[in-house]
């Protein structure tokens, strides 16, 4: 195999391991009732955000093309949005009354796949400069896409793995201390949302 496209590979793994993408899985994993169910909240995530670098990448590897700084500002916007809504998500669930206790637990990937969709579509302009600079094709560019969206699929599976096991620990605690944890997640998941809010409205500002 190339060199860049085993480095891609390798990236992406790291890539799946930043602070926005955890703070989203781990706002997701509080859902999971398995760490079957977990894992599968990490695969969905990666599929979603393999499937828009791919879709945005190509394009703009074939045609020639760079998404414009402001745009992918703008994305990081809404994906800082998305994590606060998340958090949120998180609080609200443990705080509403309890009506509906059963959990539709088939509708939950759908939601990582979209989650990982706004993920690697505003990751997209950052990865398209490397790309662009190391690959000697678009083909290249393209495959180079491709295995950076497996090794992310790969690490985050590996993380939502990794956090199914505290999660699971955590369950057996007595249920407000299990709380805890959840509103702890919620709430870290909403700072780490409001910081990257709070720093792409300002490039935006500044442009």
């Amino acid at each position: 195999m190339h060199p860049i496209l085993v480095l891609g590979l390798l990236a992406g793994m790291r890539h799946a391991l930043e602070a926005d993408h955890l703070a989203a899985v781990a706002s997701l994993a509080t859902s999971g009732r398995s760490a079957r169910s977990v894992m599968l909240q990490g695969a969905a995530w990666g599929l979603g955000h393999t499937a828009t670098l791919l879709l945005v990448g190509g394009v703009c590897l074939l045609l020639g093309a760079a998404i414009p700084e402001r745009t992918s500002a703008a994305l990081e916007l809404g994906v800082g949005v998305m994590l606060v809504l998340l958090g949120a998500q998180v609080l609200w669930r443990r705080w509403r009354p309890r009506h509906t206790p059963h959990v539709h637990v088939v509708a939950l990937p759908r939601r990582a796949l979209v989650v990982g969709a706004v993920h690697g579509l505003a990751g997209s302009a950052a990865l398209l400069v490397l790309t662009l600079a190391a690959a000697r094709s678009p083909w290249t560019g393209l495959a180079y896409i491709g295995l950076f969206g497996a090794g992310s699929i790969v690490g985050m599976v590996a993380l939502a793995a990794a956090l199914a096991v505290p999660l699971r620990l955590s369950a057996r605690l007595p249920a407000r201390l299990f709380h805890g944890v959840e509103l702890l997640l919620g709430g870290a998941t909403i700072v780490v949302g409001a910081r990257l809010v709070h720093h792409t409205a300002t490039l935006l500002g500044q442009s």
